[in-house]
């Protein structure tokens, strides 16, 4: 079957950005910035993927202030750091792939000791992340906090496109800080961001109309949401689809939903082997490791694998939106795909696939039935702390990257 025929690798645009083809590196915290300064490691690991063939790669983790770093080892987009970022942006680009950057911010969950003070989120509490490292605790934010948090997400958008930057990213999920803010189980305020679901999306809300502001009318802007978080009381699919009508409505060019936290439930995300081993591996922390020992079968359970483990419900916000839908979530082969866009979505992320087989678009335009070799093992997870930075520990040696 001729490659053109392969609907996966056929062009489409998002919002004015043409893509030559539907298949998106996904975001993934790479720990290749030592101290925040994108290294040639970090360069070179998302040239892969563009050599491989993907028509868009995001640099996980893109801080939009230092408070928002959940250690001193990523990314913030700041003037500091122009030459370097706009160097690791460059170099991408160079290879024919768009380059997205996930705007994120930690808020309560935070383990970076550059920090003055404790780490806020919508409300106060315990920092989990951050407990064995001697940060015990995080404060709620201030209404003068939340403006400088939208402050920070209009300076960092405007910091991004003057780097180079295609798309922007904006992470809304998976118990970071704006997810703090919509999550019954992180945002117990009494103020007008807290109690029911439309004052919860009132600072992501403000934060995307920021961004818009920013980069202007014609420059796309995708969102990363949670549709589960697996947890009693916590965000549910029904609240996901109110969530998602509402950035449609103030006029996000695409959505990402996901599943999960990485705060409380992260093998909601993944599915497959737990990724309890692996983080084990390359655990240096003692206290951590005693933990993980005791209570890690609870807290990363095993969860039985199934290919695109996310469609059916992310079929409910297809129905619900406009806006551009871009799937993430066990879709392994070309197959997969058809089936995926089909079904009415517009492009499809890809992580553990990628980090399996780089080459993937390459593997598929001549293979259209092309299956990855991933088996879900779930044990790159755990490389994000791996001094060589993530990797597929079966497939690939982190030292070409």
């Amino acid at each position: 079957m001729p490659a053109q025929r392969t609907k996966a690798l056929s062009s489409l645009s998002l919002n004015k950005l043409k893509l030559k083809n539907r298949l998106i590196k996904a975001g993934t915290f790479e720990n290749m910035s030592p101290n925040g300064i994108p290294s040639q490691g970090l360069i070179d690991f998302h040239k892969r993927f563009a050599d491989g063939g993907v028509a868009m790669t995001t640099i996980g983790y893109c801080a939009v202030e230092n408070a928002g770093r959940l250690n001193a080892n990523m990314l913030t987009m700041h003037e500091d750091f122009h030459s370097e970022i706009a160097q690791l942006v460059q170099g991408i680009k160079r290879h024919d792939c768009k380059v997205s950057g996930q705007m994120g911010h930690c808020g309560a969950f935070s383990k970076n000791h550059t920090l003055k003070g404790r780490p806020k989120g919508a409300s106060g509490g315990l920092n989990l992340l951050g407990f064995t490292e001697g940060m015990w605790f995080c404060d709620a934010m201030s209404l003068r906090d939340i403006d400088s948090m939208v402050d920070a997400y209009r300076d960092a958008a405007k910091f991004m496109i003057s780097v180079g930057f295609d798309a922007l990213e904006i992470h809304f999920g998976h118990g970071y800080g704006l997810c703090q803010f919509l999550s019954p189980l992180t945002n117990h305020r009494k103020d007008n961001y807290g109690g029911n679901l439309e004052n919860h999306l009132r600072l992501p809300l403000r934060v995307l109309a920021a961004v818009r502001a920013e980069v202007g009318d014609d420059f796309p802007i995708l969102a990363k949401i949670t549709m589960s978080e697996g947890r009693r009381g916590g965000l549910h699919y029904d609240d996901s689809l109110e969530i998602c009508k509402a950035l449609d409505a103030a006029g996000i060019d695409a959505i990402i939903p996901s599943n999960g936290t990485s705060t409380m439930n992260p093998m909601l995300m993944f599915r497959g082997d737990s990724i309890l081993p692996a983080l084990l591996r390359y655990e240096r922390n003692r206290v951590m490791r005693l933990i993980l020992r005791l209570m890690g079968k609870k807290m990363f359970p095993s969860l039985p694998f199934y290919e695109m483990y996310l469609l059916e419900q992310a079929k409910r916000i297809r129905d619900a939106v406009g806006c551009k839908l871009v799937y993430i979530g066990g879709a392994t082969s070309g197959e997969n795909f058809t089936q995926i866009l089909n079904a009415g979505f517009d492009f499809i992320q890809l992580g553990r696939t990628l980090l399996a087989d780089p080459d993937l678009p390459q593997k598929l335009a001549m293979e259209p039935r092309f299956k990855s070799r991933c088996t879900h093992c779930n044990q790159c997870v755990g490389t994000i702390e791996s001094p060589q930075g993530i990797h597929c520990p079966q497939f690939m040696d982190a030292t070409a990257l």
